[in-house]
């Protein structure tokens, strides 16, 4: 317990985390929003969008993370000139944000689009025979419905949001989890132990409760038909 107590002393491991779940909470709002353009734009009339939409999916599912965080440090900082702040440690944060939100964004995407899948076809054949337009329908009447049917698929990808964002160290975010982690181990090797413990489980108290709602919110918000 000694051993514990000193590591929460010498390390904020608390703001650690808060980062982390910063990181996520902006990550989350961002790919939800970019996502449900996405998801619009493959279930469009139009094909171009469908065909751009599906080559953003495609291309963002099957790139790894870790290359995408390095992208915007030594691509779209270092070449690109994209800055968000003159402070160092905000404009990297931001970067990692951006990261995450691209990457998550494919993920909400297909998410949604497996909530579409379960409106029956006569809604939208329904909506087109009250004269509403494509917007007007898919706001109104599919999105809506997609969204309590993808509530699971939606959750889990919230978790994995949050377990990703220890990549953000990659993208020079020196002060989340994984990064701290490193710096605990370096110093403190003789406690390596109590340090995986402080940070598995800090990540089970975070996730569990993740999922127990989302799964509250399925059963509740499922459509029964």
């Amino acid at each position: 317990m000694n051993g514990f107590l000193e590591l929460f002393s010498q390390y904020d491991v608390l703001g650690a985390f808060l980062v982390n779940i910063e990181l996520t909470l902006w990550s989350a709002l961002f790919s939800t929003i970019l996502g449900v353009i996405l998801v619009m734009m493959r279930i469009s009339p139009i094909s171009s969008m469908r065909a751009v939409a599906g080559a953003y999916v495609e291309l963002f599912k099957n790139l790894p993370l870790t290359i995408i965080m390095v992208f915007m440090v030594l691509g779209a900082y270092a070449q690109l000139k994209l800055t968000f702040s003159d402070t160092f440690a905000t404009n990297f944060f931001w970067l990692a944000v951006t990261g995450l939100s691209l990457y998550t964004a494919a993920f909400v995407c297909e998410s949604l689009r497996s909530g579409i899948n379960t409106v029956p076809l006569g809604q939208a054949e329904a909506a087109r025979a009250l004269g509403l337009n494509f917007m007007q329908s898919a706001t109104q009447i599919i999105l809506p419905q997609a969204f309590r049917g993808s509530v699971a698929p939606l959750g889990n990808t919230l978790i994995a949001l949050l377990k990703n964002s220890t990549v953000a160290a990659a993208a020079s975010v020196s002060t989340e989890t994984s990064s701290l982690m490193s710096q605990m181990i370096e110093f403190r090797p003789d406690v390596i132990i109590q340090i995986f413990l402080i940070f598995a489980f800090g990540y089970v108290i975070l996730i569990i409760p993740i999922g127990m709602l989302t799964t509250y919110l399925s059963n509740k918000l499922a459509v029964r038909r």
